[in-house]
């Protein structure tokens, strides 16, 4: 049980995580640790919630660790000019801790249109909302106005509270009956080509 070791199994869920999306299931864990009984899958999962690899929610549900998911941080770059990239690593960062404060309240959604796009929104980007965050002017919200939902500045005068697009083509809003804000845009998520580079704005 002992010649395979922590870090051995742990890679092998982590990658496993990574392919699939998912934890394997304790029958998917048989074959992927080359064992025979779930006893020893079990001190496998028991070992590596100790070690802070796993995670087990008030459920008992097991989870991944966000720490497991993160990446290296290995220093600045300057986006002026270049200057020669440090090999030495600096920390972990987990995207998920980076761009998410209240995970609990947060949801992710897909931007269509081109409202956004003095502000750097394009279509297709992802928006991660937090709900429950009250507004304040220059915030940018997801809002049911008048039962079509929208992503616009938001913008308030005395009692009047307006939505605005970041693209001169689009007319400010006010609701003639209802306004409801849905949420907070706190960060900004874009993909760039079909391996690889993303971006993330806050």
């Amino acid at each position: 049980m002992e010649r395979r070791t922590t870090q051995t199994v742990a890679k092998q869920i982590v990658d496993f995580f990574r392919s699939s999306r998912r934890l394997p299931t304790y029958e998917e864990m048989l074959s992927l640790l080359e064992v025979r009984s779930k006893s020893v899958v079990h001190f496998w999962v028991e070992k590596l919630v100790r070690e802070g690899v796993l995670q087990r929610d008030a459920r008992g549900k097991i989870s991944l660790a966000p720490r497991m998911l993160g990446i290296p941080l290995a220093g600045d770059v300057a986006a002026g000019f270049p200057s020669p990239a440090e090999e030495e690593l600096c920390d972990i960062l987990s995207l998920d801790e980076y761009l998410i404060n209240r995970p609990e309240a947060s949801f992710i959604l897909r931007v269509t249109g081109d409202s956004m796009v003095g502000e750097g929104i394009r279509e297709g980007d992802l928006v991660i909302v937090e709900r429950g965050r009250t507004p304040v002017n220059g915030d940018i919200v997801i809002a049911e106005v008048d039962g079509e939902w929208t992503m616009k500045f938001f913008r308030k005068e005395g009692e009047r509270v307006f939505l605005e697009a970041a693209n001169p083509r689009y007319p400010v809003i006010e609701a003639r009956e209802e306004l409801r804000v849905g949420g907070v845009v706190t960060a900004v998520i874009r993909k760039y080509g079909r391996g690889g580079g993303s971006r993330a704005r806050r």
